[in-house]
């Protein structure tokens, strides 16, 4: 952030006062930018490859794709003179990819572990001497039908947020894990309906999850 802000502030003061001192031959805005290019690259390539927590991956290609690209160098008081110096991307295509799939492998263990003891959760409840929640008057499982859909809706989108492929990849992951989520459901649920046919509140639970089915479709 700081070197971000350093730049972007000082390349303004380039573009708009300094520039102008200069004979157009000296290239003087494409020297500045091109350093302080060449240095920020240089870091970000240097925190790449240090070991980095699933947070600080997510941070940094969010920078390489996002912020550095259309935040900084679509500035207004930029955006002219940087697109005639074509500086190129922060990180080597290489190492982005071998982050962006860091991220995707992580996300992707991160939701279904996430959807994993969601159900867990669930079929404790079932468990309870308890009446299911009633959401607009009927029996619904508020914990399985939104946090699921949830979980993966706000997966994806944070990935569509550092780039339109890594979303498509992501996504293209999660509706391998949405079918065998819906598997251990299904064969959880079929397990309840045989073995706690005595349950006090055995109707209602039936109810609750036959109506969760609407959310998932």
């Amino acid at each position: 952030l700081h070197m971000g802000k350093t730049m972007k502030e000082d390349l303004t003061v380039v573009a708009k006062y300094i520039n102008k001192l200069y004979p157009p031959e000296f290239n003087v805005f494409s020297i500045y930018a091109e350093l302080y290019h060449n240095y920020f690259a240089s870091q970000a390539k240097k925190n790449a490859e240090s070991h980095l927590e699933d947070k600080d991956i997510y941070l940094l290609l969010s920078w390489v794709h996002n912020f550095y690209p259309k935040e900084m160098r679509k500035d207004h008081a930029l955006a002219m003179e940087l697109d005639k110096v074509k500086l190129g991307s922060l990180l080597p295509s290489s190492l982005s990819k071998e982050l962006e799939n860091k991220y995707l492998d992580s996300e992707e263990v991160t939701v279904k572990n996430s959807l994993s003891r969601c159900l867990d959760k669930e079929i404790q409840r079932w468990k309870e001497d308890k009446e299911p929640e009633k959401l607009n008057g009927h029996f619904q499982s508020e914990l399985l039908g939104i946090f699921v859909i949830q979980s993966i809706y706000s997966s994806q989108k944070r990935a569509e947020d550092i780039s339109k492929a890594v979303g498509e990849e992501l996504s293209r992951r999660l509706l391998k894990e949405l079918p065998a989520f819906l598997r251990s459901y299904r064969d959880a649920f079929e397990d309840f309906k045989e073995k706690s046919k005595k349950h006090t509140y055995y109707k209602p639970i039936l109810i609750a999850n036959i109506n969760n089915c609407w959310n998932f479709r």
